[in-house]
């Protein structure tokens, strides 16, 4: 069940998959160099009335120089990005280092030194003396596209200077987090979905044939419904999704279950591994269709912000107002569809995403937790409420979010409160609150 999914999301958030494809294109491109310089030379054609004539030990001298120094320079910018996954580990929580990981940025930089070393040492293998082979041979062009790799790599480490000292800042940590959230609220909540009943059917409605289980351990990352859908359409059955993104399961537990579909009398009995395979498990959750892990990344940095070790109720204030940008669309959309159908209008996967009104108990419950000493944590969690409160769509989403603030007005009553922040409260959820902070 590593699947080609999950072949791709590891090279995506690796440091050697875009270093490896430039190093193969860096090689590649000396060597075209080389054979178009031995072709001209082979011409006639001495010289380019636009390059400086070169010798045999003057091109060593260039080609030694820019390999040696990109080298060095690559081992410097990795050694930094290191040190910046380090401290976001330590500090924001380990979970969020994919992020760095996966920042296309990082791994840009990293792949254009490596790659501009291996393409002056594949140069430099060609240049040849009389002394050496009695054919001198000075690979003119070649030798003069490294120059201008080289000079295109100092700006490219001043941009990584720029970017690492930007990356590791709180803000642009939070920023990206969020983008994920977003992201992941517009695939499972999408904006244009129709108003749709989310009635989650049960395989108890239905006579169960079987049960596909895991072939291996690990969380699901990612489910290919439109797989399903055709699966389950070709077998003439209907499937249960058990197990959903985010779920971890070990070998033998269940990720679905396949039921017999209405007025079909003989239905397929025997499930291959294709219904396994549009499951993809790996060893980390993902936000791509986790939702909830999406939104716990956020609140997390609140959380960690909260730590006496940090001490920084500004960066949870900052971490909940982002969530809101994110939460604040998702009240306002209707519950997705818990049912696929297929060309034929079959009901043929069943699936039950997370609701809205749950994802708002995981961001409350880390503020009841560990935001209880800071009236302006709780303040920000209250500006939340309110706003999600004024464009939910449904009386449950309202119910959920009153409910939510009265548990965090009763924990915060027996801390100590500031008794502004503790009215805010009691008026939030006696529903007299008009106020946004």
């Amino acid at each position: 069940m590593r699947s080609r999914y999950s072949f791709i999301l590891t090279a995506r958030e690796s440091f050697w998959f875009l270093p490896a494809v430039f190093g193969v294109v860096a090689i590649a491109l000396g060597e075209s160099l080389v054979l178009l310089d031995r072709s001209l030379i082979g011409n006639g054609v001495t010289g380019l009335f636009f390059l400086n004539a070169l010798s045999a030990s003057g091109g060593r001298s260039i080609l030694s120089i820019i390999g040696t120094s990109m080298l060095t320079v690559a081992g410097t910018t990795f050694s930094i990005t290191i040190s910046v996954l380090a401290t976001t580990s330590s500090t924001y929580g380990p979970r969020l280092v994919r992020n760095f990981m996966a920042d296309r940025a990082n791994q840009f930089v990293l792949a254009v030194f490596t790659s501009t070393f291996l393409y002056a040492l594949v140069v430099l293998r060609s240049v040849h003396t009389q002394i050496d082979d009695n054919d001198s041979f000075v690979p003119l062009i070649a030798i003069h596209v490294a120059v201008l790799l080289a000079i295109l790599d100092v700006a490219v480490l001043v941009f990584f200077i720029h970017h690492i000292a930007d990356s590791v800042q709180i803000t642009t940590l939070q920023r990206r987090v969020q983008k994920d959230l977003t992201a992941t609220i517009d695939l499972v909540y999408p904006a244009d979905a129709p108003s749709a009943g989310a009635t989650v059917r049960s395989s108890a409605d239905h006579s169960p044939i079987s049960t596909v289980e895991s072939a291996s351990g690990g969380y699901v990352q990612r489910v290919d419904f439109d797989r399903l859908t055709h699966l389950a359409s070709e077998h003439r059955v209907i499937v249960e999704v058990v197990a959903m993104p985010g779920t971890h399961v070990i070998a033998g537990e269940p990720l679905l279950r396949v039921i017999a579909a209405p007025l079909v009398p003989d239905p397929v009995k025997a499930v291959d591994d294709s219904f396994r395979a549009a499951f993809s498990l790996g060893s980390a959750r993902t936000p791509y269709q986790d939702i909830r892990f999406a939104l716990q990344q956020l609140v997390e940095i609140a959380v960690r912000g909260l730590a006496s070790g940090s001490n920084d109720p500004y960066t949870a204030v900052s971490a909940l107002d982002l969530s809101g940008e994110s939460l604040v669309p998702l009240f306002t959309r209707p519950a997705p569809d818990s049912e696929i159908a297929d060309t034929d209008g079959g009901i043929r996967v069943i699936r039950r995403w997370p609701q809205a009104e749950e994802l708002i108990s995981d961001v409350f419950a880390g503020v009841r937790t560990y935001g209880l000493e800071h009236p302006i944590v709780v303040e920000a969690a209250l500006r939340l409420a309110t706003r999600l409160r004024a464009v939910a769509v449904t009386p449950d989403r309202r119910r959920r979010i009153t409910d939510e603030v009265e548990k965090l007005s009763g924990a915060y009553q027996s801390a100590k409160p500031d008794t502004a922040v503790l009215d805010s409260l009691r008026r939030f959820v006696s529903g007299d609150d008009q106020r946004i902070f």
